[in-house]
């Protein structure tokens, strides 16, 4: 009797396949190791981007022009040192953290990147730190990357569109959850969470958004894409 060949493992392929890409396109220095190795030395969970999906959020920033981002969960900064390296001189990020172990780990890796000048880290839920940038009479924001609690979305979407201008950008990172987004019936509140938020994406008059799926060395995910219009 044959055998049918055994079928690759599609995560060790993937897994894989980011490796190749991030071997040759993909530069991590001292400071982006150092970021991660001190957040998982602080017991921080492993969220953080892959670093090719920090060199697409870096390229997508310097694509655009972005001279002043709004990072809504910043956990150990990882994905912060990639978005603050895309800006200009002059610019400036503005990152929400709702964990204060978080914002100290990533405070400290920024520091230790040499952007501690160029990013401002907040403490707090991020419900009450929006309000307190509009309060500040803050300049609209040209990107917004959204990457925190996924119940927490579609009202950071809210936030978003009041804090940017037409022609901003918003990203939304981990969309589509292992595929769960399209359980319209899912008791899980992070697939309700992303399924409202992309909802609203779709229906609001002031975007236009596409999502896509990715897979690599973090899964099987994906993320939005959406432009401030009017």
């Amino acid at each position: 009797m044959s055998m049918e060949p055994r079928r690759p493992d599609p995560q060790q392929t993937w897994t894989a396949v980011d490796g190749y890409f991030n071997g040759l396109l993909v530069e991590e220095d001292a400071a982006l190791l150092a970021a991660v190795a001190a957040s998982e030395a602080a017991g921080l969970p492993p969220h953080q981007v892959a670093p090719n999906q920090g060199k697409l959020l870096s390229l997508l920033a310097r694509v655009h022009g972005a001279r002043r981002i709004l990072e809504i969960g910043t956990l150990g900064g990882y994905s912060t040192i990639w978005l603050a390296r895309a800006l200009p001189e002059g610019g400036h990020l503005v990152t929400l953290e709702a964990d204060e172990r978080c914002a100290v780990v990533a405070t400290r890796n920024l520091e230790r990147a040499g952007l501690a000048g160029v990013v401002e880290v907040r403490t707090g839920p991020a419900l009450e730190t929006l309000p307190q940038l509009e309060a500040e009479g803050a300049e609209p924001f040209d990107l917004v990357f959204i990457d925190a609690d996924k119940p927490g979305n579609p009202a950071y979407l809210e936030w978003a569109l009041r804090l940017t201008r037409p022609g901003s950008l918003i990203i939304g990172d981990n969309v589509v959850r292992d595929g769960a987004v399209t359980d319209e019936l899912s008791t899980d509140p992070r697939v309700q969470g992303v399924r409202r938020f992309t909802e609203r994406l779709g229906a609001h008059p002031r975007l236009t958004a596409t999502a896509v799926q990715t897979v690599g060395e973090k899964g099987y995910d994906g993320f939005v894409l959406a432009l401030v219009t009017g």
